[in-house]
């Protein structure tokens, strides 16, 4: 997007170079990447890296707000709610596609955002390779706020630990080594000395968490919380003493309600020329005259399940649980950089928040991106490309 230093990483890139960062990626945890890497780390352009952030922050600002946690608890379904949740998440992700208004200039376009975990740990761990086996400019970074590793590191252990020994404190999931990022939980563990447990392990004793550690019945007091609701509710098959819903003596990060709070349910509340136009199907009464510009999602899946793109009336009235879907503008992606044949390639940015308490909010620390040569920008839609994947935007400190 800076061509000078585009044209420059292209002229430079060597395959070579490339396989040489796959292979470390892929051997220095023991734990092989099952997603695909992009060749590239996209550089962005200031007025770019400005407006994502000044629309990321209105988001969240506006998610702590009061009145959005008043709003927002009809987000949570009642057989779903959780007790003892805090008025705050400890994590924010707003994913933000990129595009050009109508007079050329670069416009963020909200996608979607989630009250939940992303790829921390991973993220550094993937950026630091670009800089390591590419020519990276020294004056560009991936942290934002004047973060550099050492705060990063400090700030998202303080968050994880809460001043408790790591032996209390898990990584929850389901199956987590069987997860596509395991290498993030991975990463997690060695800098931070928790372990990841699935949720099948963990022992519920009246209103007591325990979890074996090397064999010894060990308390949890703090869980780092990495169950995505959808993928739970589809496993009957794994059986378990605990439900994230029950009465325990136990603290979250982030609590499970927030994984409801902010999430696509929160896209109609939003107003800005930040983020598509957004309506829950429940409260539409005529349906849009050019529905072929418009996507039709459920509110709770992840990884673009359930995704319809081009909406049909009869999509719209096949949908039962209208008030758990939401109809949004589509999104025009424009074309981000060239490959080195001269294919287009788009993106979306993640946007990467911590809570800080003493601020009382959360703060932008990073970012991890996604490059798609596939009508749907998903790494699960990306992994036969060339120049597609998982990336990092880096920008003029």
């Amino acid at each position: 997007m800076i061509q000078n230093i585009r044209a420059s990483f292209n002229n430079e890139f060597r395959e070579a170079a490339y396989q040489a960062m796959l292979k470390e990626m892929n051997t220095a945890f023991d734990c092989p990447i099952s997603f695909r890497v992009a060749e590239t780390p996209v550089f962005l352009e200031e007025e770019l890296a400005e407006a994502l952030q000044k629309a990321g922050n209105e988001i969240a600002d506006f998610v702590h707000t009061d009145e959005y946690f008043a709003l927002s608890k009809s987000a949570i379904p009642a057989e779903l709610y959780a007790p003892n949740e805090p008025k705050h998440t400890g994590f924010l992700i707003i994913d933000f596609a990129i595009t050009k208004d109508e007079d050329g200039n670069w416009l963020p376009q909200l996608i979607e955002l989630q009250g939940f975990a992303s790829v921390y740990m991973y993220q550094l761990f993937g950026s630091e390779m670009y800089q390591k086996h590419f020519s990276i400019p020294d004056d560009f970074s991936f942290l934002f706020n004047g973060y550099d590793r050492e705060k990063y590191l400090k700030h998202f252990g303080d968050l994880l630990l809460n001043g408790y020994k790591a032996e209390n404190v898990i990584l929850l999931e389901i199956e987590p080594y069987k997860q596509k990022f395991a290498i993030d939980f991975h990463i997690t563990e060695q800098l931070f000395g928790i372990k990841s447990v699935c949720i099948s392990e963990v022992i519920l004793e009246e209103n007591q968490l325990f979890y074996l550690l090397n064999g010894q019945k060990t308390p949890i007091h703090r869980i780092y919380n990495r169950v995505i609701f959808d993928e739970l509710l589809q496993r009957p098959d794994l059986p378990r003493q605990f439900n994230l819903t029950e009465e325990v003596e136990v603290e979250w990060v982030s609590h499970p309600n927030w994984f409801f709070r902010v999430s696509k349910y929160t896209l109609p509340f939003l107003k800005n020329k930040y983020v598509p136009e957004t309506h829950f199907v429940s409260e539409i009464t005529t349906y849009p005259s050019d529905l072929e510009n418009y996507v039709l999602k459920p509110l709770y899946s992840f990884a673009g399940q359930g995704v319809i793109l081009n909406v049909t009336p009869k999509d719209l009235e096949k949908v039962k649980d209208k008030q758990n879907w939401i109809l949004q503008k589509k999104v025009k992606y424009a074309p981000l950089l060239k490959d080195l044949e001269g294919n287009e390639v788009k993106g979306e940015i993640r946007l990467l928040y911590l809570y800080d308490k003493a601020l009382n909010k959360c703060v932008l620390v990073t970012n991890w991106g996604r490059l798609s040569k596939s009508e749907m920008v998903s790494l699960s839609y990306n992994n036969r490309f060339k120049w597609a994947g998982s990336t990092t935007y880096f920008f003029r400190k």
